[in-house]
This record gives structure tokens, sequence and C-alpha cells, in this order.
């Protein structure tokens, strides 16, 4: 069936334009094996191969003469009686079968004296006798045997038929090929079409460019809205890695995946859900999305995401594409914010140069990477807040987020409200202690206490003046211990005596650590 449409395939494709789809009209239709199997092969063929019915009548004379005996078996003996009766004169003559004796012609006593010399006699009745005659036999043998020999023929006819086949395999399998190639250019043009797909232009540098682009599944699946498109510019100039922060519920998995699908759109010869896309050649796309485990293998779903991180590490070249999705998330918090702090700069200081990468986080702290390492931007989705109610606007704009609304979405989500209001208080105290007393960044110092940036170490905002002998230093370990006992304090809690005590038994420790002796 599928042989039968080749020639009209390939002749609509004759006059196109294109070298490609003139290279697919070119190709061998196989037309003279089609006629064969059309005219051999029945067109609804059993599920079985050696059950009967898979070769059409009028194919072989032989299976049309067996089918014929196995479908005309009555009108046969019918003739033969009729024949038998008047070549004797017995008019009461019958031909008769039974399973123990087959056919045979029964003649009654009082007309046995008619019998002619060519019957064989075959068993005696009390009526009569029965008797054979050559044909009967010759009849009786292809009856029975008709089926099963009609059967072991079919099959015989087919492997003939399947080497014909074999034997022009290479025409065939490049038919294949041609309609297959048709089938997937059809598709594209259709897509194109239907979704206002735009042509992309392929370069060889190692640079990435939409414009408007927009997931080719997800916009489909909106009904009562409209996708919101994106722009993502990646490359040497632009910036190589695009730290992207921003709210749950944003859109940041969904940026990093349509940007993904794009380029493999475009690599496969496809329009891209895109008004323009400028895309780099891409040697391997690799991605960290989502969470899985293994546990039948011993994997947490922490090991499998650092598994699939070390393995982009290792292969990861300047002409890849890498997409990250909350790199560090399955382990405490400073471990995750310490492995995808140094995730970035390994992919930043990539020897040969940094690969188009997208970093998705909610480690607000890797923003300060735009500041202090060449090659990275950032990049956060878009959110709207109108009184207590916050706007997902699923837009991508440049610079940094601040915020996760992780809480917000647990009260979308139905969280019971003290927890919510719990939590909110919680994040408020953890939010004052986002900067040491230096003014820095807690996460941003290296293990010196300094943070690398282009004019060397920063001085803090508000130092502690140098006369002052009380003044703890930056590594002072009863300072460390002091600040630790202040923080879980209750002062609510106290009365005005025992907080005078504690603030003196503090102050009286440290001049004793931070007063030179003599």
């Amino acid at each position: 069936a599928s042989l039968q449409h080749l020639p009209g395939l390939f002749g609509a494709l004759a006059s196109a334009r294109a070298t490609l789809l003139r290279g697919i009209a070119e190709s061998d239709p196989c037309g003279g094996l089609a006629a064969r199997l059309a005219a051999g092969v029945h067109e609804e063929p059993p599920a079985g191969l050696r059950e009967g019915g898979l070769i059409r009548d009028g194919f072989q004379a032989e299976l049309d003469e067996l089918r014929a005996i196995r479908r005309d078996g009555r009108d046969t003996i019918a003739a033969i009686e009729v024949r038998e009766r008047e070549a004797t004169g017995i008019a009461s003559l019958k031909v008769r079968f039974n399973k123990v004796f087959g056919y045979y012609i029964e003649i009654s006593k009082s007309n046995l004296h008619l019998v002619p010399e060519r019957y064989q006699r075959k068993q005696t009745i009390a009526g009569g006798e029965r008797f054979v005659t050559p044909e009967i036999k010759e009849y009786e043998a292809k009856v029975l045997g008709a089926q099963e020999r009609i059967e072991s023929l079919e099959y015989g006819i087919f492997v003939a038929l399947r080497a014909e086949v074999a034997a022009l395999a290479p025409p065939v399998k490049a038919a294949a090929r041609a309609a297959a190639r048709a089938d997937v250019l059809a598709g594209f043009a259709q897509l194109a079409e239907e979704r206002d797909f735009r042509r992309p232009t392929l370069v060889p540098e190692p640079r990435l460019r939409i414009i408007g682009g927009r997931h080719p599944v997800v916009e489909q699946m909106l009904v009562e809205t409209r996708f919101a498109p994106n722009d993502a510019t990646l490359g040497k100039d632009e910036g190589s890695l695009a730290i992207l922060t921003g709210p749950n519920m944003g859109g940041k998995s969904t940026y990093l995946r349509q940007v993904a699908l794009i380029a493999i759109l475009a690599q496969a010869g496809s329009f891209v859900p895109a008004e323009e896309a400028e895309v780099g050649i891409v040697d391997r796309i690799f991605c960290r999305v989502g969470a899985s485990d293994n546990l039948a293998e011993g994997q947490s779903t922490f090991m499998v995401e650092m598994a699939e991180t070390a393995n982009i590490l290792h292969h990861a070249t300047p002409r890849s594409l890498v997409l990250l999705d909350e790199i560090g998330r399955g382990t405490a918090t400073f471990d995750g914010l310490a492995i995808a702090w140094a995730v970035v700069e390994y992919l930043q200081q990539l020897k040969g140069g940094t690969p188009r990468t997208l970093f998705a986080t909610h480690y607000h702290e890797l923003t300060e990477l735009a500041v202090t390492l060449p090659g990275i931007v950032n990049l956060r989705m878009a959110v709207r807040e109108w009184g207590d109610r916050v706007i997902f606007t699923h837009r991508v704009e440049t610079g940094p987020s601040d915020r996760s609304y992780g809480i917000h979405v647990a009260r979308l989500a139905g969280v019971p409200q003290p927890v919510v209001a719990r939590a909110e208080e919680i994040l408020a105290n953890l939010e004052r202690d986002e900067y040491g007393g230096d003014g820095l960044p807690r996460r941003a110092r290296k293990a010196g206490g300094q943070r690398d940036g282009a004019f060397g170490a920063e001085r803090p905002l508000f130092p502690p003046p140098a006369s002052s002998p009380a003044a703890p230093k930056q590594d002072d370990p009863a300072a460390a211990e002091v600040l630790s006992e202040i923080r879980r304090q209750a002062p609510e809690r106290l009365t005005p005596l025992e907080a005078l005590t504690l603030v003196d038994g503090w102050s009286r420790r440290l001049k004793k650590e931070t007063v030179p002796k003599k």
C-alpha cells in the first residue's frame, strides 16, 4: 500500500524549486514491485502466515483449482452423480460420503446387474453394495487434502514473493528514505504555516539570538491566555552565561526548555517558534532539569543531580548549549549554594570559552557573579505586585531578582494561614542577616575574607574605628561566639536586670580577648 502511493508523491514533487525536494522526486518508486505485490498479496491478509487467505485469486492456477474444489465440492459431487446415472441407466444411483469410507457410489441389489466393470467394489451392505471409481478416488484425494495443500501452497508463494522483495532491498530502502524525508519536511511546513514559525539563520559562531521565542508545546496547551514570548541572547559579546532568577511559577523552566527546543528545531531543518532566530551550531545540548532518583542503584535525588552535573562539566565544550535548573537544591542551603557558585565559575573559566549557558536558580547570591566575573549576565522573570497580590508576567528582563515568592505560591496552594504567616516572619528574620557587619554580602567572600573584584579587596561600607581597642577582628572567635549568643536571645522575655547582666558579660569577654596584653 505504501509503494502504491510513491508515484503520486514523487510526481507531485517533480516541479518543486528546492533541490532537496527535486532529489526526492528523482527516486525510484519501485512501481514493478508494487504491481507484483498488489496482484499477489490479499488486501486483508490473516494474522498468521500459515492460515490460508494470504494470496489473491488468479495469482496461481493450482491454488485457484484447490480453492474451487474446496468451495464447489457439493456441485462437483452432484455433477458426478448425474453423469453416472446417465452412463449406467441406474436412476437410484447415489454418490455419498462418510468419515470412514470417504466418497462412494451406492447401488441397490436390484440394480447390481447394471454395474459397469470400471466400478470397484468397496463394501457390501444390507440393501446393496458400495463402489468407487478412479475419478471419485482422485476427487476424494483432492477434497480431503485441499485445505492442507492450500495453506502449504500459499506459504510457499509468500516466501517466493518475500525473496523477490529482498532482492530489491536497495531501491526499496532508498524509496523509504525519500518518503521519510518528504514526510518530515511536510510536517515542518505544516507546523510553520499553522503555528507561525519563522525561518532561522544558522551561523558557525557559538552565539544565540532569539527574538520573541515561544515554547512550541506549552503555547498549544493554553486556552484562555496567550503565551508570553521572550528574547534570548547568548554569545561572547553579549555574555555567554546568564543567571536566571525569579519567582516560583514565574516561567524559568519553560524559558530554558523553549531555548533548547528552538535550537534543536533549527538544526533539524525546521522553522522555529520565534519572530527571529540566529542559532550558532550546537554540538550538544546538556540539561540538568527536573528531579528524579534511582533508588534501585542506591542513588538519591541529589546524587542523580550531581552525577548529571558532573557529566556536563566533563563534556561541555564552548560550542555546547547548557541548561542548568536549580543546581544544589537537594542538600543544605550553604552546601548547595557553594556547589552552584563553583559550577558557574568552572563554566565561566572553561578552556576555549564559556559555553552558552542558562543557569536558573533561587540562590540570589549568585547574581553577584555578574559583577565580579566577565561574560556573565543577570536575567530575571518579571513580577508585578498589586497590594498583597503577585502577578507573574512570565516575561524575561535583564537584571537580578531578590525574591522567589515561594511563600506566595504556598498561599496559592492552600497551605494553612498560620504556617504562611509564620514563614513570612521567619523569612524576615533571615533576611536581616543577609549581610555581615563589614557591609559585604556573606556569600561573596573568599577564604581570606576578601571579595574578588576588579580593583582588589573592597573596604567595608562602615568599618569600625581603627583607634578603638574594642573593635573585633573579622575572624575573632570571641566576637563570633558573642554574636551567636545575641542572636539566640528573645529580648521581649528579658527583665531589665537580666539584659544589663548579659550586656556586661559580653562586654567583659570582648575586652579580655581584644585588648592587647602588656
